[in-house]
């Protein structure tokens, strides 16, 4: 993430002097989502950090959500910074529109940053692939608890989309001498950005809020259990995500009759001890026994009474 906060600062370095060369508004909007892409970055980075401090007292659970706060901001920042930018300014420019100057300095800046953007989200892809498994592309940004990976991702398609977008808008521009189109090319910019930016506000808000094990891992643990010696039945289970590695999970169970306290507690050791074999990050694992004893009589009802 270190080396996209670094190239992102570069390119958009070199956009902007695309920008202030050629007068291209889609240079400018570029300039801009690499700027808020750099900053969304950092601000990733910073919320790892943060995540990693230690519990206290305070903050029992620790601090993992911060991960989820600040993936949220960033899609805020995309939306507010890069989407709202671009539209306002495809709009003056369709209003408004004006001859791109040196054009050459133009689509060569943005075929440099076609291939870096490239380059980028390649690896945004391999990197997410064993996180992936059997999900399509859609349902791995729907459903996983990791935030980075589904924010990186976008950001990296929404960017080489948006390079596409003002490289063509560029060239109509210049070579059919129809400067308005350098405006619309600005325009499907900021509509692409707010797109994604919606998509990420959901999903961020939802993992912020709280979300459980996904189903694969629901799973385990629902097998986990069930297949603990001395349990004989499953009265509920609720998990949530404190963060992409930390998962809280309580159940409540049946044991079998006649156990004594030391067997009760070594059943429930057991059953932590298998949902944890299963899934890792289980932790902090609660388990509450309830005997599966027959009611007893009501004295009410009772004819010796």
């Amino acid at each position: 993430m270190v080396a996209a906060l670094i190239g992102n600062s570069l390119i958009a370095v070199a956009k902007f002097v695309g920008f202030f060369i050629t007068g291209s508004s889609s240079m400018l909007a570029e300039s801009i989502h690499s700027v808020a892409d750099a900053g969304n970055q950092g601000l990733l980075l910073w919320g790892g950090k943060a995540a990693a401090k230690d519990a206290d007292d305070e903050h029992q659970f620790g601090y993992g959500r911060e991960r989820y706060f600040w993936s949220f901001v960033v899609a805020l920042v995309l939306f507010t910074l890069g989407s709202g930018f671009a539209l306002y300014e495809g709009v003056e420019k369709i209003r408004h529109p004006h001859e791109i100057d040196n054009v050459a300095v133009a689509l060569g800046i943005l075929g440099f940053a076609i291939v870096v953007e490239a380059y980028s989200f390649y690896t945004a892809v391999q990197e997410s692939i064993p996180f992936k498994g059997d999900l399509t592309w859609w349902q791995f940004i729907r459903r996983s608890r990791t935030p980075e990976l589904p924010v990186v991702l976008l950001e990296d398609l929404g960017a080489q989309v948006g390079l596409v977008f003002a490289f063509v808008a560029v060239s109509i521009a210049h070579f059919a001498e129809a400067p308005i189109w350098d405006g619309i090319g600005t325009l499907a910019i900021g509509i692409l950005l707010f797109f994604i930016a919606i998509v990420l506000i959901v999903e961020m808000r939802s993992l912020l809020i709280g979300e459980g094990a996904d189903q694969r891992d629901m799973d385990k643990i629902l097998a986990a259990v069930t297949t603990t010696p001395g349990v004989t039945k499953l009265i509920h289970l609720k998990t949530q995500h404190f963060g992409p590695e930390e998962l809280l999970v309580a159940a409540k169970l049946d044991f079998e009759d006649g156990m004594t306290v030391e067997q009760l507690a070594e059943a429930v050791n057991d059953v932590e001890r298998r949902i944890r074999a299963e899934v890792p990050y289980a932790r902090p694992i609660y388990i509450e026994p309830a005997l599966n004893r027959p009611p007893e009589p009501d004295p009410a009802h009772d004819d010796d009474h």
